[in-house]
């Protein structure tokens, strides 16, 4: 009974100031109403500072008076009543969770949210506020839930009418890029991905999938901006690792994308993708540099085969593989196969038309086959991105060579190399002149005579350029393109005939049968 009596004391002592929750009560209200201000003037870090004054005093009174409470119930049964006059405030929780989506912190915002509808399940705003945070942050079904319960709660509520349109919009959005992203229609995708994020703008899913989409279109700073952003809320994120170096992969830095994927892999083993492309970066590091090793040595067979199989490793490798089609037209240059070698190149600037590399192999492979027009339009290209002394006089070249052939080709007429020699200048044109002398056509018809008569002139106009030194030079050299016609204005083609022949009267045809001649010497 002592003992009885003395604890009856001892908590009659202590009662008055454990029940003393109205001034609890008024310092919270206090503080919230100084949060509402600081909310107003849009100074919202106060603001969340006070609204954690109010849910501390409020929970520090709540919890103390349930100490008080729970010892109460143990001695005095009906002290149950007290309970009624603690409760937690929803509200002040709803009201911080308010600030932090303010500030961005949505995340953080969500606890706050939840926690006032359990403390209060009829708080509309608190559903709402939960629903606005499950929906920033891209759980658009969990976002339709909250909105829901604040219809049924309020079924007029405009907000929440409009928020549960915006969350199952999300959705479709969703719905629909899947399906893009498996067709590789990734502009689609983007595209989807913009409209969600205008009501899910802190969901790193979304922002994931955008980044990633955005590398595969070529769009590296892009998509490098929305990883980076993501990195540095969250430097261990394995997706933003993976688009990090996905981007590095495909701009062809492939050392530097190997450390990101690996990096990614050590945050999340099970990253499949980062896998995928670092197995597939490692893989065209060392064909690529086996290729490379092969060209160096000379072993241009084993070069092609390497750079062939590394063009099979990745075809999403757009960059890179532009380098590895530019590479193996070189190799096909070579090996002289000049039409493999243009192929390879234009596949290389269909990749990429940018690269300059291969608008200079494939130009000089189409100056190496006399395609002068191509070859000029290649340099063209290449000066215009690149206006350098080298690029300007591999251009005048080019058209020099161009306007040169457009003239008559002599050597073509004559049926010799470019190379060729004196004696060979002439002996082409003993034989043409004779296959050409109009005598030999005498009996064919007036069209046959004509045609034959003209190739005769070429072949005479030919022979009396190639076989001058002087005037061969300036042919060559395209000098002549700037003179009229080489001053053949007083040629006579029967004249240089007969010089060569060894004058008048000592050469005739005579016919040996039908439709055949031969010619003698007088």
């Amino acid at each position: 009974m002592a003992a009885a009596a003395e604890c009856d004391v001892v908590m009659a002592a202590t009662e008055p100031e454990l029940l003393d929750d109205e001034e609890a009560k008024r310092e919270a209200e206090c503080f919230k109403e100084q949060g509402n201000a600081y909310y107003a003037k849009k100074d919202y870090n106060e603001a969340y500072n006070y609204y954690t004054k109010a849910i501390v005093v409020d929970g520090y009174h709540t919890f103390t008076s349930f100490i008080y409470f729970y010892v109460m119930l143990r001695i005095k049964p009906r002290a149950s009543r007290v309970l009624d006059m603690c409760p937690k405030n929803a509200s002040y929780y709803g009201n911080r969770a308010a600030t932090l989506m303010m500030l961005g912190r949505f995340r953080e915002a969500l606890g706050d949210a939840q926690q006032s509808v359990r403390l209060d399940d009829s708080f509309v705003r608190g559903h709402l506020r939960e629903g606005k945070c499950h929906l920033s942050l891209g759980n658009a079904m969990a976002a339709c839930r909250s909105f829901q319960r604040a219809l049924e709660l309020d079924h007029k509520n405009a907000q929440a009418q409009q928020e549960f349109k915006n969350a199952n919009a999300v959705m479709e959005y969703e719905k629909i890029a899947e399906m893009d992203f498996e067709k590789r229609d990734f502009r689609k995708v983007v595209f989807c991905m913009d409209r969600a994020l205008e009501f899910a703008p802190a969901c790193h899913r979304f922002k994931i999938l955008k980044a990633e989409c955005l590398a595969m279109l070529g769009r590296y700073p892009e998509a490098q901006s929305v990883a980076s952003d993501i990195l540095r809320m969250d430097s261990t994120n394995a997706d933003a690792l993976y688009v990090r170096g996905l981007c590095l992969y495909y701009e062809d830095c492939i050392e530097k994308a190997v450390q990101f994927f690996v990096q990614a892999l050590r945050m999340a083993p099970d990253h499949e993708k980062a896998c995928i492309a670092c197995r597939n970066a490692k893989a065209l590091k060392a064909k690529k540099e086996d290729g490379n090793k092969a060209f160096k040595e000379g072993n241009y067979k084993l070069a092609y085969e390497l750079y062939t199989e590394a063009l099979g490793i990745d075809p999403n490798n757009i960059k890179t593989n532009a380098k590895l089609y530019c590479n193996r037209g070189t190799v096909n240059s070579k090996l002289r196969k000049l039409d493999d070698a243009i192929e390879d190149c234009t596949h290389a600037v269909k990749l990429d038309d940018t690269y300059i590399k291969a608008y200079l192999r494939r130009a000089q492979c189409y100056m190496d086959t006399e395609q002068y027009e191509e070859a000029v339009r290649d340099y063209e290209k290449v000066y215009q991105t690149e206006k350098t002394k080298e690029h300007k006089q591999l251009l005048k070249n080019a058209q020099l060579e161009l306007k040169k052939s457009k003239r008559k080709d002599y050597y073509k007429i004559l049926g010799v190399d470019k190379n060729a020699s004196e004696d060979e200048i002439k002996k082409a044109y003993r034989k043409r002149a004779l296959m050409h002398h109009p005598d030999r056509h005498s009996g064919a018809s007036a069209e046959v005579q004509k045609e034959e008569e003209k190739k005769f002139k070429e072949v005479g106009e030919a022979f009396t350029i190639l076989s001058d030194p002087k005037k061969k030079t300036r042919y060559d050299s395209g000098q002549d393109l700037d003179e009229e016609g080489m001053n053949m204005g007083d040629f006579d083609a029967n004249n240089i005939f007969k010089a060569f022949f060894g004058g008048p009267g000592g050469f005739s045809f005579e016919a040996s049968g039908p439709g055949n001649f031969f010619f003698q010497f007088g």
